[in-house]
């Protein structure tokens, strides 16, 4: 039975793991500081409260001994991360170097890293694939690019092995419906959508109708949660299997895009509700298309998609959202 701490698994994405990894038997320890997450959010195993940046609580919860460590605890607002910056690094590079530091330190070498599609900025062709230069334009993506740099010099030093994760849009929801999107302020659009058709917002902000796309808005990869996982809990098996190479990196999208538009549209299908929008400028450095190039994930993982597709993603969302009235 494999022994998983999975850290920042009172959050969306982490919670979600957590939820796959308690029913496919492995024990499983969460160490969130509830921040951001929810404790009622974790549905399985053992859970710590504690800041991932205190060494002491990392050398109490790392002493029971782990075969790999899941890390979803980064903070991931980019507006905030320009405005913040410092914040950012402290929480993102500072303390992910000192959560490694001290795995090393208790024998634990295989990690499985969230990492994001912001660490390749503005891009230079679609889909993107992992050959795609990494220049990241804002401290969010910056900081997870330090990380996986980090993670190649810990393989060559120290053999430690890690697999990075990069996200292209997260969403969805537990189609079980027992777990969901609860970000405070929530920035993601798919909620945001179903917030307005569930009357607990007034309109959606729509920033920009003049981009390069067949509607003039812009084109997004959404990727569902439980398909995230999915790719981690692979992951996992590879790097306890000792497969390819010590430090390795994969793109996770659908590599379907859709537009904001399109999202609205398909919103307003399932739910069966109008919902109001307020069309505004375009943000500086949106671009027009963000799409995935999976190919690799799904030749060296074996990952395929199974609920990423637009109409599912949004169904599963709203049944999450309806219970929240």
């Amino acid at each position: 039975m494999l022994n998983v701490l999975v850290v920042g698994g009172a959050g969306f994405i982490g919670s979600h793991m957590v939820k796959m990894l308690g029913q496919t038997g492995c024990r499983v320890t969460t160490l969130d500081d509830l921040s951001s997450g929810h404790r009622d959010a974790v549905l399985y195993g053992d859970f710590v409260q504690g800041d991932m940046g205190d060494r002491a609580v990392l050398d109490a919860v790392l002493s029971r001994g782990f075969d790999a460590v899941m890390h979803f605890a980064s903070f991931i607002q980019v507006g905030e991360s320009v405005q913040k910056p410092a914040l950012y690094y402290q929480n993102n590079v500072v303390k992910t170097l000192g959560l490694l530091d001290a795995m090393r330190a208790h024998g634990i070498q295989r990690f499985v890293f969230s990492s994001t599609a912001a660490t390749f900025g503005e891009p230079q062709y679609s889909p993107i694939d992992e050959k795609h230069p990494q220049q990241p334009v804002n401290p969010y993506g910056r900081t997870k690019l330090m990380v996986e740099q980090v993670l190649a010099d810990y393989a060559l030093a120290y053999g430690f092995r890690s697999v990075s994760l990069r996200y292209f849009n997260a969403a969805g929801a537990d189609p079980e419906g027992q777990l969901g999107e609860r970000h405070d302020p929530e920035t993601h659009l798919i909620p945001l959508v179903l917030q307005v058709a569930a009357g607990r917002r007034p309109h959606l902000q729509v920033f920009g109708r003049d981009y390069d796309t067949p509607d003039g808005t812009c084109i997004r990869d959404y990727v569902h949660v439980t398909d995230l996982c999915s790719a981690h809990a692979l992951a996992l098996q590879s790097l306890m299997a000792g497969q390819g190479a010590d430090c390795q990196a994969y793109n996770l999208g659908s590599g379907h895009g859709f537009s904001v538009q399109e999202v609205i549209d398909t919103a307003q299908k399932v739910s069966g509700r109008s919902v109001a929008v307020m069309d505004s400028p375009r943000r500086p450095g949106d671009p027009s298309r963000l799409v995935a190039d999976p190919t690799m994930a799904r030749q060296n993982l074996g990952w395929q998609p199974q609920h990423s597709d637009l109409r599912t993603l949004i169904e599963h969302a709203w049944r999450w959202e309806t219970r929240q009235a």
